[in-house]
């Protein structure tokens, strides 16, 4: 199930403009050669799927079918990394999973494309899904010639070109090694080495013959994705740190020799993020409502006062430090943790809030889209805290310590209400940003901090056990890479109680969207911090990090015997060894921050 949530606001805010120092041929000259390059490209790939079009009019040739099917997916791959970014909404409909799309104000988008297609094609094809197949094929085509309209018509800008290539990398990093578009046809390598041989053909504009440094770092990257390895031993811990790394760093560099426009958007994954595994590669105020919002270190210390203040609740005894405890990464080690009047338990289970600024949507159904919705939701939940924040505000005003902490916090204000008092927890929330794991600092350069057990997991996560697929690499929750504006909700048939053929009863996100495809979904939560998080699921129906392994590796629900029609998550076992869950139980652990 996926769910696009919200799209980062704020446009585009100029910091710089720097004169156009580096280039060996004039801008104009390699925009419009890249330009024309992509015209070509959008042509091929249209040929491409009229080959596969004259392929399935044939009908009786289902080799032909699926090897015409591959080289369509190879000829997108080598312009994604200008659809997806000069495009996107285009490119969801190529390559968009092959599930339903619940947009903001409820529309629901029915999937179409090679994800689509290629479910149709593989593992076998069905005539009796002709016709349906050549109703997409159509719409492919007619997305085809929209690229090359596109492209024909556009006027690119250098840094946009740089920054598209450099995502594409991290495109390839978190989603392209890992078969997360095209689960059955199985050719992720091969597609990832064709998206980096295109992009070493558009840095070629770039680069002096004396600045061969990136080129090469192309093409022993391709080198390495095109060598004869199985899906389940390819090194991914290996390639990400002496092959990606070093790509993102180079494109990075050049984009500072060429000297181009310091042109900013407001998103997650910075723009100078020399890789995935910088300090500062993820922007924690990516999902503020206004610029205005961002955390500074005087809200900061406001809200942290704030947050462990019984005031907040209506009968003066709950903190949000009450349910999120610091010493047990800000949950309560509870199934289900009692509600305000100690008579009942909650709906459902305390998570994180480490890294609760990385995602744009909260709670397990996903129903507040900032964290101020979320506080606000919290509060004033009969339940949870049962809290007037106005009041509250007010009593907040007439202390001097307070009034002293919001004036510096929210200067030239002559007084405060809710608005301060839940951006100001919003600030401390956004401050819980860790990601300086020892993971982190691995796959940043540091090979000592992890052992041999460790990568294994690693590369097992991202590889056999196919968690990435959910839990994307590196936030490793269901925020999509590598524009981050959209969060997955999924179906996996949690049951209500363990070793219980009967799936627990809570709606999930259905209970806010009543869509059929809907019952049961919810947020695919971090696995950071996962060791310290106990127990797990909404329901805190398993209580290890081993428990939860088990549930996977036997298929979720369905493959539990659960009746579950709308399951998203894959039935079939994993067939994982002993020794391999020990592995991803390690590397889980050293997922946890500092």
């Amino acid at each position: 199930m996926r769910l696009t949530f919200k799209i980062i606001a704020a446009g585009l805010i100029v910091i710089a403009s720097c004169g156009l120092l580096g280039f060996h041929s004039s801008p104009q000259v390699i925009t419009e050669a890249v330009r024309k390059k992509l015209v070509l490209q959008a042509d091929s790939f249209l040929i491409s799927v009229t080959q596969l079009q004259q392929a399935v009019a044939q009908a009786d040739n289902k080799p032909l079918m699926q090897q015409r099917f591959r080289e369509v997916r190879l000829a997108y791959k080598r312009l994604e990394w200008a659809t997806e970014y000069f495009d996107p909404l285009t490119s969801k409909r190529v390559n968009g999973p092959p599930v339903p799309e619940t947009e903001l104000g409820g529309q629901v988008i029915q999937p179409e494309g090679l994800q689509v297609i290629e479910g149709l094609l593989f593992p076998t094809f069905s005539p009796s899904s002709s016709k349906q197949l050549r109703l997409y094929l159509d719409k492919l085509a007619v997305s085809a010639e929209e690229y090359k309209d596109y492209f024909t018509r556009s006027s690119l800008q250098d840094w946009q070109i740089i920054d598209a290539t450099k995502l594409e990398v991290f495109r390839i990093e978190t989603l392209g090694l890992n078969d997360f578009d095209d689960p059955l046809a199985r050719q992720c390598f091969r597609e990832s080495a064709t998206a980096l041989s295109s992009l070493s053909e558009v840095t070629q504009h770039y680069t002096r013959s004396d600045q061969s440094r990136l080129i090469e770092y192309f093409k022993q990257a391709v080198k390495y994705l095109s060598r004869a390895v199985a899906f389940n031993q390819f090194n991914r811990a290996e390639f990400i740190t002496a092959y990606a790394n070093p790509l993102t760093r180079e494109l990075s560099y050049l984009n500072k020799q060429l000297n181009l426009p310091d042109v900013r958007y407001n998103r997650l994954l910075n723009q100078d993020a020399a890789t995935l595994f910088e300090k500062n590669s993820f922007n924690r105020n990516a999902y503020i409502n206004a610029l205005e919002d961002s955390a500074t270190l005087q809200k900061i210390v406001l809200g942290k006062k704030l947050f462990f203040d019984s005031q907040l609740s209506g009968t003066m005894t709950r903190s949000c430090a009450s349910c999120h405890q610091p010493d047990k990464a800000f949950t309560d080690g509870f199934v289900k943790n009692l509600d305000i009047t100690g008579k009942k338990t909650i709906f459902r289970n305390t998570p994180t809030l480490i890294n609760a600024a990385l995602q744009p949507a909260q709670f397990y159904d996903l129903r507040a889209y900032s964290l101020e919705d979320q506080i606000v939701d919290v509060i004033r939940n009969p339940d949870e805290m049962h809290g007037n924040i106005h009041l509250s505000a007010q009593t907040f005003w007439r202390d001097r310590t307070y009034r002293k902490l919001f004036a510096e916090a929210f200067p030239g204000r002559a007084a405060i209400d809710t608005a301060e008092t839940i951006n100001a927890l919003a600030a401390y929330i956004r401050s819980l940003t860790s990601l300086n794991s020892r993971f982190d600092e691995y796959m940043h350069g540091d090979k000592t901090m992890l052992n041999q057990s460790e990568v294994n997991g690693f590369n097992l996560f991202m590889g056999k056990a196919r968690c990435s697929t959910c839990h994307y690499m590196p936030l490793f929750n269901s925020t999509l890479p590598p524009r981050y504006v959209q969060m997955d909700a999924e179906v996996i048939g949690v049951p209500k109680i363990k070793n219980c053929k009967m799936i627990d009863p809570d709606p999930g996100l259905f209970a806010i969207q009543p869509l059929r495809f809907n019952h049961h979904a919810f947020k695919v939560t971090t696995v950071r911090n996962a060791s310290k998080t106990a127990p797990y699921m909404h329901n805190g129906v398993y209580k290890t990090l081993e428990e939860v392994i088990d549930f996977y590796d036997q298929g979720g629900g369905v493959g539990m015997g659960l009746k579950v029609p709308n399951q998203t998550l894959a039935p079939e076992h994993l067939q994982l060894s002993l020794k391999e869950k020990k592995e991803l139980v390690s590397f889980i652990k050293a997922l946890d921050s500092h």
